[in-house]
């Protein structure tokens, strides 16, 4: 069945609890059949992987700038790049981008945010339309009265001119208020009225909806066509979306629309997106998180690797267990050893998914004391137990759930590393060779 997860072939000096727990959790997840719809050389929908976007926070009309953040973007993973184009020197900027992206060999769908003159940019810029992979239109900020449907139809009409794929993105802070009144009104006038905030959930639904059905009488197919609600609430974004996905079989894109910092934002965003992509709803997903001042925009792409690669629906790169420590760990060197695991694996990422297919699977164990520490090991792909308050000064190591070796001295930290190394290149390299084998 199309967007159900098949479960995997385990190899066979795979630890057999750790693949009935991977085969379970994948068989968990059974994804909502959507329409697909592509993006630049991207799909969106069920029957493809759930895709990971992300925003520039540079003023559009610099190029260098902007090019150099989606680059950036581009290189943590994010598979979309949406961009602000809110200007007429934004649209002017936006072929110069696309030139800087082709220089350094990036091939990245680049998605225009359109907010209040977007139907104006969109004619008066026609490289701007062209070049763009996907069109951002907000319904609540495209005008009201009968500028609203003008305006919205000169979107669409540049959509359907240029061949491109629209996402109708509501946000409840800018909210179509006609479309409000309107079903505010209706309900203080029903039987039993809902209280405001439910009318409120309803409207944002019905504004995604009803925009779409719009969108199909100017001629745009819902092949076309991605929906998103955005709210900043969990709870409310967990309604908006179920009763989206009950309404229509529109391709949707997950993501609360103010995250905010840090953990707080982490969480929130976790917390709402994991419902959702559990239950099979979702098809491309954003984490809308505000950064440190001056810091790099990647955490929100790491972020949704992270989401994606816990829920065991993609693999983005190798992943370390690693103890929590307790009264039994006073040493600090299994902290330290997990810290440069993470660091290793990270840098290595880029390099090992273009040489050894496959690696991004990886589990990495590093424990703290003998408690829990073989037992974990033995899950994990490649797995050290660690000595913890009065143990003997040796650390059992485990490879595929047996034991390899006991590693100890001062040079510990670095043995596991190279084992670790060793481990990637014997057995990756081995998948490697038995994929182009059944290719040939």
């Amino acid at each position: 069945m199309a967007g159900t997860f098949s479960p995997v072939k385990s190899s066979k000096n795979l630890h057999t609890d750790k693949a009935i727990q991977r085969l379970m959790s994948k068989a968990a997840i059974v994804r909502r059949k959507t329409r697909q719809v592509q993006v630049g050389d991207k799909y969106i929908g069920s029957d493809h992987a759930v895709l990971v976007q992300s925003m520039t926070n540079t003023p559009t009309e610099d190029p260098a700038a902007t090019a150099e953040q989606i680059i950036d973007l581009y290189n943590a993973g994010s598979e979309i790049v949406r961009i602000t184009v809110n200007t007429r020197e934004a649209a002017k900027a936006v072929p110069e981008i696309v030139k800087l992206l082709e220089k350094q060999g990036v091939s990245v769908p680049l998605v225009g945010d359109f907010h209040y003159n977007g139907h104006l940019l969109l004619s008066d810029f026609p490289d701007c339309a062209r070049l763009l992979a996907k069109y951002r239109i907000n319904p609540g900020n495209v005008g009201r009265g009968e500028k609203h449907d003008d305006n919205f139809k000169q979107m669409i009409d540049a959509a359907i001119k240029w061949s491109k794929p629209v996402r109708i993105g509501v946000n409840w802070g800018s909210l179509d208020q006609d479309l409000l009144a309107s079903m505010m009104d209706e309900n203080a006038a029903s039987k039993e009225p809902l209280d405001g905030h439910a009318v409120l959930i309803e409207a944002i639904v019905e504004s995604a909806l009803s925009s779409a059905r719009l969108a199909n009488s100017y001629g745009l197919s819902n092949d076309k066509i991605i929906l998103s609600a955005k709210v900043s609430e969990v709870p409310d974004l967990i309604t908006v979306y179920r009763k989206l996905a009950k309404k229509c079989d529109l391709a949707l894109h997950l993501g609360l629309t103010e995250a905010g910092m840090g953990m707080k934002g982490t969480v929130s965003s976790a917390a709402a997106l994991s419902i959702l992509l559990f239950e099979g709803i979702g098809d491309t997903i954003r984490v809308s998180l505000t950064p440190q001042p001056g810091a790099p925009r990647i955490e929100e792409v790491q972020v949704c690797q992270q989401i994606l690669q816990s829920l065991d629906i993609r693999s983005f790169k190798p992943q370390v267990t690693a103890c929590p420590g307790c009264g039994r760990t006073t040493s600090t060197v299994f902290q330290e050893l997990a810290r440069d695991i993470e660091a290793h694996l990270t840098q290595k990422r880029a390099h090992w998914q273009k040489s050894y297919p496959g690696v991004e699977t990886m589990k990495v164990a590093v424990m703290g004391c003998i408690v829990n520490g073989p037992g974990e090991s033995k899950h994990a792909d490649i797995g050290i137990s660690l000595p913890g308050t009065g143990e003997e000064p040796r650390a059992p190591v485990y490879v595929d759930g047996q034991y390899k070796t006991t590693l100890s001295g001062s040079t510990l930290a670095q043995d596991f590393i190279n084992l670790v190394e060793n481990y990637v290149v014997q057995k990756y390299s081995t998948v490697q060779a038995n994929t182009i084998h059944k290719a040939d």
